[in-house]
């Protein structure tokens, strides 16, 4: 992503951050009114229903190129994409949602498809919000790596999840045939939606969506691959230490993998360290080579 797409990204992260903020119970002054309590209860349930309202705005833009060019067009000033989003929305969603979609629009995507793309990562965000005040965004980030980790591995699901000749609703109804009464509704929720694979594929999607839950917690993901797990000691020293470099928690997912033969893979973002034997080996084939 280009630098200004990742400066309207994040811009509209923060009209999410605001809006979530808004609806957050912090202020314990006001939860000692019941009035308050009262007149509060409609914008909680607002971010209750928000992940929904976002992905079936999502799903209108996918499905209308049209759509997609009224409300990115640049010739079009921006109150009037603003109207047209309170003429299409008005009464049929809520008010936060209304607002981020406004505020995206307000924004210059490079097309539709990426505003559409920055409006299914508000509605990813949103509903790991909804996780987070249920207390079960940790189980969430847990179960999605792991179903990642499944896809990877199975060329029969990653195939199946990956064949576009198969319609979305048929890729996401798979989903639930794997993922439900097996995982939280959350899991599932995200899961379905990652079938698009806006990130390349199913399995880079599931992780971005990973990234974001560990954001969340205002931690940073590390992906761990070893040949045999590590003990807890080991990965406590290794956290720790990684915990250091990047001024940040973060959270290790580890995964087995038999061709790194020994040692250890790290992947901290784009980052990687690479001390594994099979690294050493390719590394020394391609000196001498």
């Amino acid at each position: 992503m280009s630098a200004g797409g990742e400066a309207r990204v994040q811009a509209l992260d923060e009209v999410l951050d605001q809006a979530e903020a808004r609806t957050a119970s912090s202020d314990q002054g006001l939860l000692k009114n019941l009035a308050a309590v009262v007149t509060r209860a409609p914008r909680e349930a607002e971010m209750a229903t928000l992940p929904t309202e976002l992905f079936a705005v999502v799903d209108a833009l996918d499905s209308s190129v049209t759509l997609r060019r009224a409300l990115t067009d640049p010739s079009t000033p921006e109150e009037g994409r603003r109207q047209l989003v309170h003429s299409l929305l008005d009464g049929r969603v809520g008010k936060v949602c209304v607002h981020v979609v406004e505020e995206a629009v307000s924004l210059r995507w490079g097309g539709g498809r990426a505003l559409a793309d920055a409006l299914e990562r508000q509605g990813v965000r949103a509903q790991l919000v909804v996780a987070e005040r249920a207390g079960n965004l940790d189980e969430t980030e847990d179960e999605l790596f792991r179903f990642a980790r499944l896809v990877e591995s199975t060329p029969q699901v990653r195939d199946a999840l990956s064949d576009r000749a198969v319609s979305l609703e048929g890729r996401r109804s798979l989903v639930q045939d794997l993922l439900g009464g097996r995982a939280s509704d959350t899991t599932v929720v995200l899961a379905q939606r990652a079938v698009a694979a806006r990130e390349r594929t199913f399995a880079h999607t599931i992780e971005a969506f990973v990234e974001l839950a560990a954001a969340q917690k205002n931690r940073v993901l590390a992906t761990v691959r070893v040949a045999r797990p590590l003990t807890a000691e080991q990965r406590s020293r290794l956290q720790s230490s990684l915990s250091r470099q990047v001024g940040r928690e973060v959270l290790l997912q580890e995964v087995l993998d038999e061709d790194v033969l020994g040692g250890i893979r790290v992947e901290l973002g784009d980052e990687v360290i690479e001390g594994t034997v099979a690294g050493r080996l390719e590394q020394a084939r391609r000196l001498f080579g």
